[in-house]
């Protein structure tokens, strides 16, 4: 088989599928790429058993054949080449590339080891926000857990009630939850969990214009934009009941100003364990008190003004929950909510309800 593409649009298509090419090795076949040619063009397929994504690259092609080669050294090659013309020469279980006065030949595994893409009905794909969808995911990414034996909460849970959209993430010691009025998505009240490498993939695929479908089956979700399809594996099991840690009776009430909370606390979470980072917070009508104390290096104290009229009350919980929710929050002021020093504690967007984050304390 003989190919002639444009190395510009090979490289556009090879560099899409690389964040799923299989990196650990567990089987050969799954680092590499599967090339398909056809009339009008190739096929790029990618997988690794869990995200299956595959592309069409415009080329000449001279007869029908396939062939599995390395995807990053291809990627690397491509990329490497002198002139915009590839030559690229297919015969048995090798890959020929000429372009210009270099000419490259790799090896192979044959096609028909490689893992079958999975089935599309693309009649049940609908259109979607991918805009929406993208601050959705913005939102809620930093607090999907990455422990594996907990497979349930390694991804995002989305789930559709009425006709809002809601997008939740749990590690344990934090929940973040955001929805939205978004009636197109194909997903019903019990929901689905989308495996936290899908949702990554799928987040860099937001980033082109273009018109977006999804879909949802019993098994996998389906994401196709003009020539890409991406289909990803849902975990099996059952998402935490999210709803029943909702605190209900977090009667202390303070609002602060965003930035000024955050970088506060990045300063005080400085001298913080590296392991914990515990940070204090104090708070005395209209006064927030930020402390963090580490016996090898030293203390740090900072203070604010926010709005806050209750008792006295300190708290202690991890900067790291706290920086990483107030940096992909956009509103000005922020709504801290509390009940005491050992229940969980309420964060949100002051006059918004649709989205909430609910972290942990801890104890110094």
């Amino acid at each position: 088989m003989k190919i002639t593409v444009d190395k510009t649009e090979l490289i556009k298509v090879l560099q899409r599928v690389q964040g799923i090419v299989e990196k650990r090795n567990t089987l050969p076949i799954l680092s590499n790429v599967l090339i398909e040619g056809a009339n009008g063009g190739i096929t790029i397929m990618a997988t690794d058993l869990e995200i299956f994504i595959k592309d069409i690259c415009p080329a000449d092609v001279d007869e029908k054949g396939a062939i599995t080669v390395n995807a990053r050294k291809l990627f690397e090659i491509v990329r490497s080449l002198p002139e915009e013309r590839v030559d690229i020469n297919i015969a048995e279980d090798k890959m020929g590339i000429v372009s210009g006065k270099v000419k490259y030949n790799i090896m192979g595994i044959p096609a028909k080891e490689f893992p079958a893409f999975p089935s599309v009905p693309e009649d049940s794909l609908a259109r979607i926000d991918q805009k929406l969808l993208s601050d959705m995911i913005d939102k809620t990414a930093f607090a999907v857990s990455t422990d594996e034996t907990r497979y349930n909460i390694n991804g995002f849970f989305l789930q559709k009630e009425d006709s809002r959209i809601r997008m939740v993430t749990t590690d344990g010691h934090r929940l973040a939850l955001i929805e939205k009025d978004y009636d197109s998505i194909p997903v019903d009240t019990e929901g689905v969990i989308l495996p936290r490498k899908g949702v990554v993939e799928l987040r860099k695929l937001f980033e082109e214009e273009g018109s977006f479908f999804f879909g949802i089956s019993e098994k996998n979700a389906t994401i196709k934009k003009d020539t890409t399809i991406m289909n990803i594996r849902l975990i099996e099991g059952e998402f935490p009941d999210y709803k029943q840690v909702i605190p209900k009776e977090n009667d202390k009430r303070v609002v602060a100003d965003r930035t000024e909370l955050l970088e506060a606390l990045k300063r005080v979470s400085i001298l913080a364990s590296d392991r914990i980072k515990g940070v204090k917070f104090s708070f005395s009508t209209g006064r927030l008190v930020l402390s963090s104390s580490n016996p090898d290096i030293g203390d740090v104290v900072d203070e604010l003004d926010v709005e806050y009229h209750g008792q006295e009350l300190e708290v202690a919980f991890n900067a790291r929950y706290f920086i990483d929710v107030f940096s992909v929050m956009e509103e000005d002021r922020v709504v801290m909510e509390f009940k005491d020093s050992v229940s969980p504690g309420v964060v949100k967007p002051e006059g918004s309800e649709d989205y909430l984050y609910i972290v942990m304390p801890m104890r110094l």
